[in-house]
């Protein structure tokens, strides 16, 4: 099995092709949240659009369905000594623990961790302010990796001066007044952890729309694996997991069905020194081009041609994009495009005072020729039609 990899695809049919048996030491699983909502985010190069949605038009039932052969895997990855975190909240956080009961064993669960926060709330919610994430922590057997005194807490001053601790510590390494006991090494941690969000100034803050920070990644994965410990995570986002993983001297794999999350990995264990390291299954045909969702198709084109997307959708005029700094492009992923949709783009052009302008899609009629070379004959309009093939064979 090969570490230090990102695989761009479907986590369980990578999980199924390329990860064996009892081979995984940790997982971290940060899968959809059942939120009905939808992600739309430009990275901070605005060069970008991440976009995601986070909806199941078949409800809560349909979402567990689609959950659960994916947790199979991970438990079927999972050493005997291995553990798996599942992070989610209080949208499906009920239907999930009875799921892991289920393939796990209610004897393998082992904590509800709360990730407790601070966020601004709306006044005129009639609940209480939803202020913490929940980790589902369970492992495969019961011999299992648990290293308490690498995320021991300091303990709060109070504690330290009330009557009776200042003592000195016996053998052994331990404080005790009575019935209370302290160590040297730290309080032993609750099953609540009070972590900041990712601040907006932080160095760690990628823009990505649902990233962690990488404190409760380091707790999770010091308290749960040790150095050169396969740490996998199948939702892998920004690849938090795997960079702190990395970090840790931990061996990693990262797993998303995105193209533009894995090249955001990469990009980010780049920055973090990591070399060898390689991403496997990014789209390379013309038929894998045609799975992509819309807006990844649409960072594939902008990126392969160099450009940047629109950060504007609506009232855009269909200009998704500009080319060589400035060129209006229209991104189509489909075939056959007439000559109608050349016309259009005539007019959205000339509108923002272009000449120039670029349509990109998997093929054109010859009517949408036509349409060019009339708009170039008679109005001095320089239109290109780029093939995806075409981009392809470019790069």
């Amino acid at each position: 099995m090969e570490t230090s990899v990102i695989y761009c695809g479907d986590n369980i049919e990578v999980m199924r092709r390329y990860i064996p048996d009892n081979s995984i030491d940790l997982i971290y699983a940060d899968p959809p949240f059942f939120s009905n909502q939808q992600y739309e985010i430009i990275w901070g190069d605005g060069y970008e659009l991440r976009a995601f949605e986070d909806r199941w038009k078949g409800g809560i039932q349909n979402y567990i369905a689609w959950m659960e052969p994916r947790l199979r895997e991970c438990h079927r990855v999972l050493k005997e000594v291995g553990s798996l975190y599942l992070h989610c909240d209080w949208h499906a956080n009920g239907y999930l623990r009875v799921l892991l009961d289920k393939i796990f064993g209610e004897s393998k669960f082992r904590n509800e961790i709360a990730w407790c926060y601070s966020r601004a709330t709306s006044p005129r919610q009639k609940v209480w302010g939803r202020m913490h994430d929940t980790l589902l922590f369970y492992t495969k057997g019961d011999d299992y990796t648990f290293n308490v005194d690498e995320v021991r807490l300091p303990y709060a001053q109070s504690s330290l001066e009330r009557e009776g601790y200042r003592k000195m510590f016996h053998k052994k390494g331990d404080l005790k007044s009575g019935k209370c006991e302290l160590s040297e090494k730290g309080k032993f941690p609750e099953d609540w952890w009070i972590i900041p969000f990712i601040r907006p100034n932080a160095r760690e803050r990628l823009g990505y729309p649902t990233q962690k920070p990488e404190k409760l990644l380091e707790r999770i994965i010091k308290a749960s694996s040790n150095p050169m410990d396969v740490v996998l995570d199948p939702f892998c986002g920004c690849g938090t997991t795997i960079a702190v993983a990395h970090r840790l001297g931990r061996r990693w794999i990262g797993i998303d069905v995105s193209p533009t999350a894995c090249k955001l990995m990469a990009k980010r264990m780049r920055m973090i020194g990591a070399k060898e390291y390689k991403i496997i299954g990014l789209p390379k045909t013309v038929e894998e081009l045609r799975n992509l969702t819309p807006f990844e198709f649409q960072n594939w084109v902008f990126e392969k041609l160099h450009g940047r997307v629109n950060p504007k959708k609506i009232g855009d005029y269909g200009i998704d994009g500009w080319v060589e700094l400035d060129v209006p492009t229209q991104v189509k992923q489909s075939d056959d495009i007439g000559r109608n949709v050349v016309d259009n783009f005539e007019t959205a052009i000339e509108r923002i005072g272009k000449r120039k302008g670029v349509i990109v899609a998997f093929s054109f009629t010859r009517g949408a020729y036509e349409e060019v070379a009339r708009a170039k004959n008679e109005k001095g309009l320089d239109i290109k039609l780029k093939t995806v093939e075409e981009i392809l064979k470019e790069t």
